[in-house]
């Protein structure tokens, strides 16, 4: 009686390799700088970002990014925290207006939604309100009193969706690559007509 001896072969399963989908997610008509910031953030590749963010392409979203990036555009805004200046509801919250819009955006984090439902309502956008960038800025508006320029960001800031006020938080001190993974080459790539330098 003979006996053979089978090889045992271990078949090894194959990795899945998640490829990035062809088309690109639409987005709604005139949509918020956060979710064109994190649609290009999401896609893993330079060329897709790019595609991205030459698609929602507005004058807007070419102001944070200058404001951001460009070493000569300099912030004349006390970097850091905000403080808080609406007094009729200095009551109910405690805190920096920073802290005020990180407790909105975590709050909509846990809900899983960019709405935090009726208290969205009647809110700006950064698309209203990047003409008036300028003030705070070195060059933009300097004649403007240090007190007037902080209620005029402070105000804008209370009227923004808190995902956008969040970002201008950001730029202000040249920190949106901290949250958003979009590059200066990214943004150089997608806008060829930005000039950069010579701002101040």
């Amino acid at each position: 009686m003979t006996t053979t001896t089978q090889k045992k072969t271990t078949i090894k399963p194959k990795t899945v390799v998640a490829k990035e989908p062809a088309v690109i997610e639409e987005l709604p008509t005139n949509p918020f700088i956060f979710e064109v910031l994190n649609l290009a953030s999401k896609q893993r590749s330079n060329v897709k970002k790019i595609e991205v963010l030459k698609k929602y392409e507005h004058p807007s979203i070419k102001a944070l990014f200058i404001w951001n990036f460009d070493e000569s555009i300099i912030s004349i805004l006390p970097p850091g925290e905000v403080p808080y200046a609406a007094t009729s509801e200095q009551n109910s919250f405690s805190g920096t207006l920073s802290e005020k819009i990180d407790d909105a955006v975590n709050k909509m984090s846990e809900l899983g939604s960019n709405s935090l439902g009726s208290q969205d309502q009647g809110r700006s956008s950064i698309r209203k309100e990047y003409q008036k960038f300028y003030n705070f800025v070195k060059g933009g508006n300097d004649g403007l009193s240090s007190l007037r320029r902080e209620s005029m960001f402070i105000n804008i800031l209370q009227g923004l969706h808190p995902l956008e006020a969040e970002i201008l938080i950001l730029v202000k001190d040249k920190k949106l690559d901290t949250k958003y993974k979009i590059t200066k080459e990214n943004v150089v790539e997608a806008y060829p007509d930005i000039q950069w330098g010579n701002r101040g």
